[in-house]
Order: structure tokens, then C-alpha cells, then sequence
């Protein structure tokens, strides 16, 4: 599960008031290390001679393009999204830089590691930047590989070593509670990957209980310079904390040398999965050293939540993505498409679509199902506001989940990358079609805890090729995979088409009353700031 949704809902459960004062005892006496020391670094410039600058420039003149122009890949299938992350790691000659949300320690999260590692042992400068939220327990492994003399690990916001994290929830709300969400890597100042994957098994179709329907972009220079800033901007922030002081033991040598060789045991034993298969047989690598590359080529504005927004007064809009975004979306002039998994509109954003629409603006917006959502409780929060979407002529669309079995998936290929095989299909990509002529890509959902609480980061495409083929995939595929919503008088009611007959559900499809009772009580908590 990617999405942490902190709610008051904490002080409403079994536990005793006693249990919450306790908590609190124990968390109120401890703070985090000075951090006043850190020493900056910042990203290299001087890297127009390595192999990734010179395939990019191969391309850019093959195809006629302006220097201004960045090139963009498309990255909807999760392991052409694993692959690509891997491609640039062993491409990389100077810098590799890489910042998410979620790190996981499964196959990929390891594969992925040991590919940072390989590169550090050439001589690359490894920066890795982690929100706390996924580090649980993970000290000691962060401070091994960050021994290596080419690795450098921090950790953002993070929570006191020690004490309890579930009592920091309650005693350090709204601050431990508010997360750096982005989704960055970065290779040689030349080329970086941005989207909605974090780094997981079920991020890139490795895990066989959750299939993530996701769409990642990479992006090339000058676009991923741009990327860069915003990563330096993150590395050095106060609220970056160097791993090292974090923890009480500063490993040796001979730890160092054991973690490595641990990973390389793990990796060998992965020698015969579908991943290291996928990377010995993947084209995409010769591929790009050669400079061939098919790019799409367009304007790019990289856009992303400043830092401080984590640590400041929540009507700081200054330090925000959404002011940033909200232009390019208020000159849409004829559709828009919204694909958001995470979709809590609120009453500003029913107004904000009912006006576009009175405009003449077609929306359509494609969410989560309850039986889709991998956090039934935003669901709650976005289920109040179906009704008043569509009687504003609002087109919606929910995945069906039960569409995607094995055979579905090896076969189908879903575009909207819903291609792993798994029990629970979930939607997890995030974008925006704007006109046919443009796209947002990113790692903003548009809830209340993507836009106020949490930092995010995208990508505005100027792209009429790129943006085009999203909407024409949106167009084909978005009956094959979603109930299209309507009202038959007051009632919500779900619609499924296909070739053989027309289904109508009136009740939330492949759910059960359970999940429908447990839904309707969180809509009675008050914690819709925090989906």
C-alpha cells in the first residue's frame, strides 16, 4: 500500500485515553539531533560529455529538434518501468540521484539497490534522499550502504529514533504527519524518471497479491535539469537528515562489506526471475546508448511543492504545486481527462469541474472503485461527492477490478498499465490530459493530502504527439476497464458494456456489505483534511 492516509480517526479507536497519554509521555521528552551541520552538494553540471548526453544529442539531431526541446519516454508497463530505472543506473558515469516516498525491501526495491551500489563501485556519486514513512526497522541497512565512500543517504522528516511512531502520530500531528510524497530519479543531470512509482514489487508487476496501474515519464535534458534543482532543493533542506545521524552505531568496513555481500547473495539467487531475465533481454539499454531512442519532443515545466511547505502554515500557498498547476488547467478550452487514484474532490474541486464544464469543457475523470481502492477510507471521502460531479455533467469512470485476471493481463495489456498479475487490480497512475495538446504527469493526487499536507512533484508536458496518445488509449480502453457512472433519478448506478451485453450494478460493484457498512461509518469522521 502506497498511500499513508494519518487521520484523527487514530483517536477514535479501542485504544484507552490512558494508552494515548502514555504515548504521549514517552514522546514528549525526546527531540531529533541538531542538523545544522549537513554539508550541502548539489547536482553536476559539467556531464554534456557522458554517454547519456551524447545519446540524447544523437537523437535530438536525428530528429531535427531544438536544443530548447526535452525528449520524453512514456514508461505505462511496469517492467519497462523497472527497466528503464535500471538502464540509467548502468548508464550513469557521474551522478545518479534519487528521491521517493516508498523504498521497499522486496525483489525489486533490492534489485534496484544493488544496481546504485554497482554504480557507486565505478566511481558514480550516489545520492539517495527517503522519506521516513517506509523506514521502519531499516536503520541499520541505511547506514551500511550509506558507509560506501560513493553513497550518500538521507532521510526526510524524520521520525524521533526510539519512541514510538504511532505516539509521534498523535503528539507530532501535523507535523510527522505531513510526508514527502515525490517520485524522482535522476542519471547524470541528463535524463530522470517521474511519475507515480514508488520502488516495490507491486509498482512494477513483481507482485502476484497487487497489480498497480501506474505511468511513470522520463524526461531528458534540459527538462531533467529542472528535476535536478528541485532535488537539490530537497537534499539540502533542514528537514533532510543524514542517515548517519540517525543512528547509534557507525558501521565498519568489514559491515559495509558484509551488507554488499548479502546483496550480491540476493541478486544471485534472483538470477533466474523475470526481472533479471527482463534486464538481460531488454533491449532498452543497447538501445539508448546507441542514440535511438524514440522520443516524444516537447516544452517541459517541471513543477513541484517547495520543501517548506512540510513545515509551514498550510495557507502558504507560495510554497505550493497546485497554484503552479491551476493556470494550465484553467486555459483548457475543450477537455480535459483526470486520472487521479486517490480522488477527494472536496466542494472547491466540484466547483472547480462543474465550472469548467459550464464552459464547455468535456471532463471525464477515471478513480478507484471501492473494490479497486487500496484505502477504503478515501474512498469515503471521495463517495459524498459523486452525485453533485455528475448532475454538473461530469463523465465518471471507476476501475473494475474484476477485469484483470492473468489471462486478462498477459493477453490485454491494458494501456493504463494495469499489466501484472495479481488478485487486487488498483489504479495508481496520475495525469492529466489537457486539450489533446498537453500533460500533467506526476505524483499529485488530488486529494486534500496531496494538495495541503504532503510535497509532490510533475511534469507539464507540451507535447500535441504525447498528450495525444494518452487521450486516444483513455478513449479505447476506458469501457474495457471501468464503470461509467450515472444517475437514475437520485440513485447512483454503475454501468458496464461490452461487446456480449450491458450490465447495470446498484450497489458499489464486487463489494460486500461489510465493505459498504465499514465505508459509510469512516464518512462519519471528521478527517477529510487528511485523505
Amino acid at each position: 500500500m502506497e498511500y499513508s492516509v494519518i487521520t484523527p480517526s487514530i483517536l477514535f479507536n479501542k485504544h484507552t485515553t490512558i494508552t494515548l497519554l502514555t504515548l504521549l509521555t514517552l514522546c514528549a521528552c525526546s527531540s531529533l539531533p541538531g542538523n545544522e551541520n549537513r554539508t550541502p552538494s548539489y547536482a553536476l553540471t559539467h556531464t554534456e560529455t557522458t554517454t547519456l548526453a551524447k545519446s540524447i544529442l544523437a537523437k535530438r539531431e536525428e530528429d531535427g529538434m531544438a536544443a530548447s526541446a526535452s525528449g520524453m519516454i512514456l514508461l505505462t508497463e511496469g517492467v519497462d518501468a523497472f527497466i528503464a530505472r535500471a538502464a540509467i543506473a548502468r548508464m550513469a558515469e557521474q551522478s545518479l540521484d534519487v528521491q521517493y516516498y516508498l523504498f521497499h525491501s522486496d525483489i525489486c526495491g533490492t534489485l534496484l539497490t544493488h544496481e546504485l551500489v554497482m554504480a557507486a563501485d565505478r566511481g558514480v556519486r550516489v545520492r539517495v534522499l527517503l522519506d521516513d514513512m517506509d523506514t521502519s526497522g531499516k536503520d541499520e541497512t541505511l547506514a551500511r550502504i550509506n558507509a560506501h565512500p560513493n553513497i550518500e543517504m538521507r532521510v526526510f522528516n524524520p521520525f524521533i529514533r526510539g519512541k514510538s511512531r504511532t505516539g509521534q502520530f498523535v503528539s507530532r500531528f501535523g507535523s510527522v504527519t505531513r510526508r514527502m510524497h515525490n517520485k524522482a530519479m535522476i542519471a547524470d543531470n541528463q535524463i530522470a524518471i517521474i511519475g507515480g512509482r514508488n520502488i516495490g514489487d507491486e509498482y512494477f508487476g513483481a507482485n502476484p497479491e497487487v497489480a498497480f496501474g501506474d505511468l511513470d515519464v522520463t524526461v531528458s535534458t534540459p527538462g531533467a535539469q529542472k528535476v535536478s534543482t528541485a532535488f537539490d532543493l530537497y537534499w539540502n533542506s533542514e528537514l533532510s537528515y543524514p542517515v548517519e545521524l540517525l543512528v547509534d552505531h557507525q558501521p565498519t568496513e568489514q559491515e559495509l562489506e558484509q551488507a554488499l555481500q548479502e546483496l550480491s547473495e540476493f541478486v544471485q539467487a534472483q538470477e533466474h526471475s523475470p526481472y533479471a531475465e527482463a534486464l538481460r533481454n531488454s533491449p532498452i539499454i543497447e538501445t539508448a546508448r546507441k542514440g535511438k531512442t524514440p522520443y516524444h519532443w516537447g516544452d517541459v515545466a517541471i513543477l513541484y511543492d517547495h520543501p517548506l511547505k512540510i513545515s509551514s502554515s498550510r495557507d502558504k500557498t507560495k510554497y505550493h504545486l497546485t497554484p503552479q498547476l491551476g493556470p494550465y488547467i484553467d486555459n483548457v478550452k475543450s477537455e480535459l481527462i483526470v486520472i487521479s487514484p486517490y480522488f477527494v474532490p472536496g466542494k472547491e474541486g466540484v466547483a472547480f469541474f462543474s465550472d469548467l464544464q459550464k464552459k464547455g469543457v468535456h471532463v471525464r475523470i477515471l478513480t478507484n472503485s471501492l473494490a479497486s481502492n487500496d484505502v477504503p477510507i478515501v474512498h469515503s471521502g471521495y463517495a459524498k461527492y459523486r452525485k453533485a460531479l455528475l448532475k454538473a455533467g461530469i463523465e465518471l469512470y471507476e476501475l473494475d477490478r474484476s477485469l484483470f485476471s492473468i489471462e486478462d493481463i498477459t493477453k490485454k495489456r491494458s494501456k493504463f498499465s494495469l499489466g501484472s498479475s495479481g488478485s487486487k487490480a488498483s489504479l495508481h497512475a496520475k495525469y492529466f490530459v489537457m486539450d489533446r495538446e498537453s500533460a500533467f504527469i506526476g505524483s499529485l493526487n488530488l486529494d486534500p493530502r496531496s494538495v495541503v499536507e504532503n510535497t509532490e512533484i510533475g511534469a507539464v508536458i507540451e507535447s500535441p504527439d504525447l498528450a495525444n496518445q494518452l487521450a486516444q488509449d483513455f478513449d479505447t480502453h476506458i469501457r474495457q476497464i471501468a464503470f461509467k457512472l450515472k444517475l437514475e433519478g437520485n440513485d447512483l448506478v454503475w454501468e458496464r458494456k461490452s461487446a456480449q451485453e450491458t450490465k447495470i450494478f446498484y450497489k458499489e460493484p464486487h463489494t460486500s456489505w461489510w465493505d459498504r457498512f465499514t465505508v459509510g461509518l469512516m464518512r462519519l469522521l471528521p478527517a477529510e483534511s487528511q485523505l
